[in-house]
């Protein structure tokens, strides 16, 4: 005897103006804002003679506010994809900012020719490239290329540039 596939799980599917109806949880994803949550709801469709039949419309609503467990029904079954633990260095350390940095070159005649900047930071132009390390240093060693103090590309690129010991030389 073969197996049959087992049918969804029911659940109630809060529709946008509060009416509930009861469809099928195909899926559960978690992401970084929520929980989402694939599910089939009972629809009518036409065919191509014209005719009107049954039809399951699919989407993906946000839980818990767009549906509610049936009483009584486990949704162990259901496909459910977690995001990965944070990392106890995470944990720790917190958000960072994004890496790399990026090059704001200025107009401007004179000394100055360029800001290196942190990706985020507020003084940097949006959609410029990121450049990888090696990259911003050799930029910064470019004649009229500053570091940007508000953002820390000079407090972390300098110690790189001339070296860590920097500032400790012991006279003579």
């Amino acid at each position: 005897m073969a197996d049959t596939p087992q049918e969804p799980p029911p659940i109630v599917v809060v529709l946008p103006d509060r009416q509930e109806v009861t469809g099928w949880l195909l899926e559960r994803q978690q992401v970084p804002s929520a929980w989402l949550y694939k599910v089939a709801v009972p629809a009518w469709q036409n065919t191509a003679s014209g005719d009107v039949e049954p039809a399951w419309y699919t989407v993906w609503v946000q839980a818990p506010d767009h549906v509610r467990p049936v009483v009584g029904v486990t949704y162990d079954s259901v496909p459910t994809t977690r995001l990965p633990a944070p990392s106890a260095v995470d944990e720790t350390l917190g958000p960072r900012r994004p890496s790399g940095w990026v090059l704001q070159k200025l107009d401007q005649r004179g000394p100055d020719r360029g800001v290196l900047h942190a990706p985020d930071c507020s003084e940097a132009l949006e959609n410029t490239p990121v450049l990888p390390l090696e990259r911003a240093l050799d930029m910064a060693e470019t004649a009229g290329v500053r570091l940007c103090s508000l953002c820390g590309a000079a407090s972390e690129l300098d110690p790189l540039l001339k070296g860590f010991d920097h500032g400790f030389e012991t006279g003579g």
